[in-house]
């Protein structure tokens, strides 16, 4: 099976995900500034996990970009992370309802923990199945900033209940170490073009 429509059925979750999250915005029945003011933890989570989810959308495009062919055991690692992608809206909205309460805000850790390991667990997957040699393989490498999310996670969970401000920066923390694109699956794409042009100019 090839990937495009792996993709689309992906893409297409993410999408509800995100419109389910926008809808638990609840619109104030005042029409003034002031009314908008018991919304900015909602806002604020919505924001943070809208940013997730965009980096999971476009690191998962990128992954799948390089993957030939689509094997049964990757199809359900990616069912396995679109589950806990599934779960983002219900403990954003717990979250930002609660004020960043100790409980919700560690079960917001949980999800991403969750998240990152499933991701983790496609993208050795789709490896095993593309082989050693795979430009997935090679992009990834040491995966230092996959080590450290997890990590990181970890960290907060516990932290929520001492201070939950704490675990808010290491999530926020978490996102703006991946805000931008990871490049490495681009620049050796576009190295192995640059290669097959070479050769066939010779």
């Amino acid at each position: 099976m090839r990937t495009a429509r792996l993709e689309a059925f992906s893409d297409g979750v993410l999408a509800i995900i995100i419109t389910i999250m926008v809808l638990e915005l609840r619109v104030p029945h005042e029409a003034t500034l002031a009314a908008l003011g018991p919304l900015w933890p909602v806002f604020v989570s919505y924001v943070l996990s809208f940013i997730y989810l965009g980096i999971y959308w476009s690191n998962h495009h990128h992954m799948l970009h390089v993957t030939s062919h689509v094997t049964g055991g990757i199809l359900w690692a990616n069912l396995h992370l679109l589950f806990w992608l599934s779960l983002v809206p219900f403990v954003t909205g717990w979250m930002g309802e609660n004020h960043f309460a100790p409980v919700p805000t560690a079960a917001y850790g949980v999800v991403l923990l969750l998240a990152a390991v499933a991701y983790w667990v496609l993208q050795r997957t789709i490896m095993r199945s593309q082989g050693a040699d795979s430009v997935l393989a090679r992009a990834v490498g040491r995966d230092v900033k996959g080590k450290l999310s997890p990590f990181f996670y970890a960290l907060a969970i516990p932290a929520a209940f001492v201070r939950p401000w704490i675990a808010g920066a290491l999530y926020i923390a978490v996102a703006l170490m991946w805000l931008f694109p990871d490049q490495r699956i681009e620049r050796l794409v576009a190295a192995g073009r640059a290669s097959g042009a070479a050769r066939a100019a010779h």
